[in-house]
């Protein structure tokens, strides 16, 4: 297949349809149903693939038990999400009858179908992986087991552990006409019991309250190093006879309730803040996506849970093992640095101690680039904690989507409105699944005197930007942080993302237009460097796009590199398949979604896509174009960005394209960043033209992106470095290109 499109009309050719549904499960090779043929992989497909390299990981020998298990936590987890989310707004539309296809070319019925199919092999997968880990943690002498499976002194402390503190918490509640059927909440995880006393029967359940530990660990005994834990349901069902004196326990089962938890807004709310108060509530009583039940749960409570929790359009589900995989998160923290990955404390960057500390000093000697989690987050947080003390600052602004529970930032914005700074901080409310955590920020900063802004009703806030004004000798001055993640403490540990430091005066000017539009609705006019969506982000990028295209039908040399975490904005694809098609070489690191469909001959034959999963997220976004230059170039146009290339981030978010012009920063991004993640062997995957990942083999010289940047020296000081030859350079090897 073919695609011949000019400059002006780049929308998708025909989506190649398929010749009849295949199945998931006819072979473990056939990842992704879908056939060469098609423009587009599909989005949802897509993400399960993505899921099942994470789950990959927790497989991975190479890897600590306890890191091993951690991945497993997460493939749940993001599995949860993906249910509660996607498919929730898939069974939506199917239930509404809304037949519009997906650019893939499915309805939203037959994506359910295919997605129930991948989630039943990557349930199936999950659960044989935690019988491998359970077994090998065991070995290790981590124990998780159930009731049955534990000795006389263990069994004795966890009696007297249910009876005064599980017993006064938990409720059992009987299941009759006389008794109104409990509310599951989301996530909610539950035991049902089946009594006998003489000629009456009785069905009771138990709601396990969220506030509980899912694994309970029993304390050390004499000397023995060793550790047991046993899951709070199998705790509850060995000791559950005394909560039902008098009554034989003939059955007994877990089940788990996932809902729907997406938070639609009304364009027209009045009032937003308490429109997401509401909603909030709202999720918590969604449809029900999925009820999860154990293998040998008994028939008749089944159907009793299925007609109770009205589950039509629901998923439901029989698992032999495990129900919840992500609360396995509970025994990573076990104290055992020998399962662990080795312990990483993050630099604090050498330009910054050179000036003492003095961020603004640094800066305005020259930019500064920030490579976390290698470099620490405490220069961003320090960035704002000065601002707030400095006399010489006026006003600071900042733009937060998430900020964590426990936020230094928060701490510092408030610091500067009681030190009477003119502050503004513009709070996203619709951050998935930190709503309430950005309401609760919302008003403390209220309560400071921070000027609170929400931002647009239709859109999402989603640039990552914060400015200081300061008074200076030669008059005001406007400092900028923009970065490629979230000003969050916690996940900076373990996202890659970079933070870029400036004082250049014509972005600093950009930046209070981009605060001004999200504000006060002002759309910015003739900006001087920045590029923001929805505006015109998209349509820079058409232009660096074609700007290769030109260069290669002119014998130039064209290139593009891109790293992001996900790709399905068809636009922005049918872009990069006719740069292909021109002769531009192409090459994407995309950690999640992609729907490009990569390698294809007369669609993408130039174009390489991988993806990196390992000990750290890769999550910054980083956008280069050869500029007529072979790549790496100090040429090249180079661009950070906090948006991926999707159609929500390009048309229905506020985001930030900032170009790199500052030749140390340039270079810094360009030839040791996105040249590191292309060159990675030993933690890449390799997307095919049929849809399946293929681990990308080492090679004489294996590479490790994570590992080289903890093992030498911070982004802030390799100028020097590479000049005095204490940093290896970086050098593309002619197997990472065409």
């Amino acid at each position: 297949m073919s695609i011949r499109a000019s400059n002006d009309d780049f929308q998708a050719v025909a989506h190649g349809a398929l010749a009849g549904d295949r199945s998931h499960a006819d072979t473990e090779a056939d990842a992704v149903s879908v056939e060469i043929g098609e423009t587009y992989f599909n989005r949802e497909l897509s993400w399960l693939e993505f899921n099942d390299r994470v789950l990959e990981e927790a497989r991975n020998p190479a890897y600590p038990l306890l890191e091993r298990l951690r991945f497993l936590s997460i493939s749940g987890s993001n599995l949860d999400e993906f249910l509660m989310i996607r498919v929730a707004g898939l069974v939506g539309q199917v239930q509404r009858g809304i037949d519009r296809v997906s650019d893939d070319g499915r309805s939203p019925q037959r994506q359910l179908s295919e997605i129930h199919g991948r989630l039943a092999q990557l349930n199936a997968k999950q659960q044989e992986t935690w019988r491998d880990l359970q077994d090998s943690l065991s070995d290790t002498g981590i124990h998780i087991t159930d009731e049955g499976q534990v000795d006389a002194e263990a069994y004795e402390w966890l009696k007297a552990y249910f009876l005064d503190e599980i017993a006064p918490i938990i409720t059992p509640q009987a299941l009759d006409p006389a008794h109104p059927f409990p509310f599951i909440q989301n996530e909610g995880l539950g035991l049902l019991f089946t009594l006998n006393k003489g000629d009456q029967e009785l069905v009771e359940m138990i709601l396990i309250p969220a506030a509980l530990p899912r694994f309970l660990r029993v304390p050390r005994t004499g000397a023995s190093d060793e550790a047991l834990y046993i899951s709070i349901e199998s705790l509850i069902t060995r000791f559950a006879h005394y909560l039902f004196p008098g009554f034989d326990i003939v059955g007994d089962g877990a089940f788990r309730v996932l809902r729907d938890s997406d938070i639609e807004i009304e364009e027209e709310a009045e009032d937003l803040v308490r429109t997401f108060r509401t909603a909030i509530q709202r999720r918590r009583r969604g449809q029900v996506i999925q009820l999860e039940l154990e293998d040998d749960f008994c028939p008749t409570s089944e159907a009793l849970l299925r007609q109770r929790l009205d589950t039509p359009g629901a998923t439901i589900i029989k698992t032999e093992g495990m129900l919840g995989i992500k609360g396995l998160s509970g025994i990573v923290d076990e104290d055992r640095p020998d399962l662990k990955f080795a312990h990483y404390s993050p630099r604090y960057p050498e330009r910054v101690l050179e000036h003492d500390g003095d961020l603004f000093s640094a800066i305005s000697e020259k930019d500064i680039v920030i490579h976390h989690p290698y470099e620490s987050f405490d220069v961003v947080v320090d960035f704002i904690r000065q601002a707030a003390r400095d006399p010489n600052v006026v006003a600071i602004k900042q733009a937060l989507y998430r900020a964590g529970t426990q936020s230094k930032v928060i701490e510092a914005l408030v610091e500067a409105a009681e030190n009477g700074k003119s502050v503004t901080a513009v709070v996203e409310l619709k951050a998935r699944f930190d709503e309430e955590q950005n309401l609760y920020w919302a008003s403390q900063l209220e309560r400071a005197g921070v000027q609170v802004i929400y931002g647009f009703v239709e859109w999402k806030t989603h640039a990552k930007v914060a400015m200081v004004v300061r008074r200076e000798d030669s008059g005001f001055r406007t400092y900028c942080h923009f970065g490629t993640g979230n000003y969050h403490p916690v996940t900076a540990k373990i996202y890659t993302d970079l933070s870029y430091f400036t004082a250049n005066p014509r972005l600093g000017r950009d930046a209070a237009k981009l605060f001004n539009f999200v504000t006060g609705y002002v759309e910015p006019r003739k900006m001087e460097m920045l590029s923001i969506s929805p505006i015109d982000l998209r349509e820079e990028l058409y232009a660096r796009i074609d700007a290769e295209m030109d260069h290669a039908r002119a014998g130039r040399p064209a290139n593009i590199w891109m790293k992001m975490n996900q790709l399905s904005d068809s636009g922005i694809i049918d872009r990069l398949y006719a740069a292909s098609e021109a002769g531009v070489e192409i090459q994407l690191v995309v950690r999640g979604i992609c729907n490009l469909r990569p390698g294809v001959e007369g669609l993408s034959e130039n174009i390489r896509v991988k993806s990196i999963i390992g000990r750290f997220l890769e999550h910054s976004r980083v956008y280069a174009f050869g500029n007529g230059h072979p790549m790496p170039s100090a040429d090249a146009r180079l661009y950070i960005s906090s948006a991926d290339l999707m159609g929500r981030n390009l048309d229905r978010r506020v985001e930030q394209l900032v170009p790199i012009e500052n030749p140390t920063v340039h270079n810094q991004i360009l030839q040791q960043v996105l040249l590191a993640n292309l060159l990675d062997s030993e933690q890449s995957w390799e997307l095919l033209p049929d849809g399946r990942y293929e681990r990308i083999p080492d090679g004489e010289k294996p590479f490790n992106c994570h590992r080289y940047f903890m093992t030498n020296p911070s982004l802030s000081g390799r100028g020097g470095a590479l000049e005095a030859g204490d940093v290896p350079k970086l050098a593309l090897r002619k197997s990472a290109g065409r």
